[in-house]
């Protein structure tokens, strides 16, 4: 495979001008059903391939679900400040070195699938309690120098679902001789 393709399975994600309530519904769902998803394409896995590159020089299936833990959390966090106070700005984090501490690389995934079911079951929560014009609401990104609504926030979770659960499939299906 190509590199943009191993890299962007699904395509980079491109921020929508406008969402429309059932895309966000779409969403929304994507968020809810991440967990099952991941314990279904992980199931059965044997502990050794969860060590598996999901690309030349890209995270394991094992850092790749730890980040998705770390991720979501931060997504939860972020959602819960811009609804409670007035653009606030958030704290990034340095992703690709959180991937590289001991937990990302060597834990058992099992913890971080708890975390993912317990962190979806409550954004998923959140999510659907909100008005549309909560999704107006923004927080300051300082890493990207920009205020985020809401909407694109949620879009661009669902895409980094996705995203991230097309790589661990990648990753499971390469044969020895792809490496």
């Amino acid at each position: 495979m190509e590199e943009e393709v191993l890299r962007y399975p699904i395509g980079r994600f491109r921020r929508p001008s406008s969402i429309s309530p059932e895309e966000l519904r779409t969403m929304i769902d994507t968020i809810k059903q991440l967990p099952a998803k991941l314990k279904e394409v992980l199931s059965g896995v044997p502990d050794a391939l969860l060590d598996r590159n999901y690309r030349p020089g890209g995270w394991s299936v094992r850092q790749v679900v730890h980040h998705l833990a770390d991720s979501h959390m931060n997504c939860l966090l972020r959602f819960k400040l811009a609804l409670t106070e007035d653009n606030p700005t958030i704290k990034p984090y340095l992703e690709a070195e959180w991937a590289e501490l001991s937990d990302s690389r060597e834990m058992n995934i099992d913890v971080s699938l708890l975390i993912l079911e317990g962190v979806h079951a409550r954004l998923t929560h959140l999510l659907k309690g909100m008005k549309e014009s909560d999704f107006s609401r923004t927080f300051h990104h300082p890493e990207h120098g920009r205020d985020m609504r809401l909407d694109t926030t949620l879009a661009l979770y669902a895409w980094h679902s996705e995203h991230h659960l097309a790589h661990i499939t990648v990753a499971l299906h390469q044969t020895d001789s792809d490496h």
